[in-house]
């Protein structure tokens, strides 16, 4: 009877951690306004936000100024980071059309490439990254899904993985600065 009990644990928790469906971008085809990541991101663009351990505690709050151009078809977006303890960072992102609805990203911190595609009011985002941990890199997988609200604001969440395992989230509003 004992073993009945375990064997049926076991299989609810198999049913949960691999039953769950994920996020698809197709899940947001009809809803407004649409994203347009080339539209929003040209000109200034201001962001606030934090960064969440898996237990849920916040480890860093910064604030980002961002300047996005676009040249021959490519938007290049300069992000300076602003963290609360005095640390200062950039990144800058090159992103281009693959299709109507998918971009590719290249950034000076991203390991190869990052995919992304918009639909309705998402956009999602998949890439690597070396995390600087002090001590060490760890090599992430961040899974960013980006949806705007109205004209002028976009939210931002960002999972940050390991092993397939939620090691961080990473919680931003973006906000177009006229």
């Amino acid at each position: 009877m004992l073993n009945l009990i375990y064997r049926n644990i076991f299989l609810f928790i198999l049913i949960f951690l691999f039953g769950c469906s994920a996020m698809k971008i197709e899940d947001f085809a009809n809803t407004n306004p649409e994203f347009k990541l080339m539209e929003f991101f040209e000109g200034n663009v201001k962001a606030w936000g934090i960064v969440e351990d898996r237990f849920g505690n916040i480890r860093r709050q910064f604030k980002v100024d961002m300047k996005g151009t676009i040249e021959n078809d490519i938007l290049t977006l300069e992000e300076d980071f602003e963290y609360a303890d005095g640390e200062i960072d950039k990144r800058i992102w090159k992103f281009s059309k693959l299709d109507k609805k998918s971009y590719k990203g290249l950034a000076n911190d991203i390991i190869g490439v990052a995919i992304a595609k918009e639909q309705g009011n998402a956009f999602n985002m998949k890439y690597k990254m070396d995390l600087d941990l002090g001590f060490a890199e760890l090599r992430v997988n961040f899974n960013d899904w980006m949806f705007r609200i109205d004209e002028e604001t976009i939210i931002n969440k960002a999972t940050i993985n390991k092993f397939g395992l939620n090691i961080a989230t990473v919680t931003l509003f973006f906000r177009k600065d006229n």
